[in-house]
């Protein structure tokens, strides 16, 4: 499986730490950048090219790390891509149960979820990674009920521009 790699200057440290993991787990890594730490990035720059590999990957064998401060504007504009769902990972606050590993699988096996947003402002390397191994190792479940929904999703935004 092939993982494109991207993040702006929020997310820069916790992508060049988290692309050497990965590929040390055995997936090929594609870096789309930040290439150097710029304050003054963008993430649109960089998620972007990283959302539109994913959504022209007809084998749907690619998938996509992104990060940034909150994990939040990066999802966003993921998600304006066809065949790309892109859900957000910042951690689990104290007391809350909606951003639990636990979550993050069923997004993976309910949602056939092929982006990751993380939150790097909100993560320690640690949680990142248990993140990160978690949502690459779920499969999707291909329960009937997931993948007619998800038919559903792609039908419902084939005609937006």
């Amino acid at each position: 499986m092939r993982i494109i790699i991207a993040c702006d200057h929020a997310g820069f440290e916790l992508k060049e730490h988290l692309k050497d993991v990965i590929s040390a787990w055995g997936y090929e890594v594609v870096d789309r950048g930040a290439p150097t730490y710029e304050r003054q990035d963008d993430y649109p720059d960089y998620v972007t090219p990283a959302a539109r590999a994913v959504s022209e990957d007809d084998s749907r064998q690619t998938r996509a790390i992104i990060i940034g401060s909150s994990g939040q504007g990066e999802a966003i504009v993921a998600n304006r891509f066809a065949h790309v769902r892109a859900v957000v990972y910042a951690g689990e606050p104290r007391g809350a149960q909606t951003n639990t590993p636990t979550m993050l699988m069923l997004t993976r096996e309910h949602n056939d979820a092929n982006v990751l947003s993380l939150g790097a402002r909100f993560l320690d390397i640690q949680t990142a990674e248990v993140a990160v191994k978690t949502w690459l190792e779920t499969p999707f479940s291909n329960e009937e009920r997931h993948i007619r929904r998800i038919q559903k999703i792609e039908t419902a935004t084939s005609n937006v521009t």
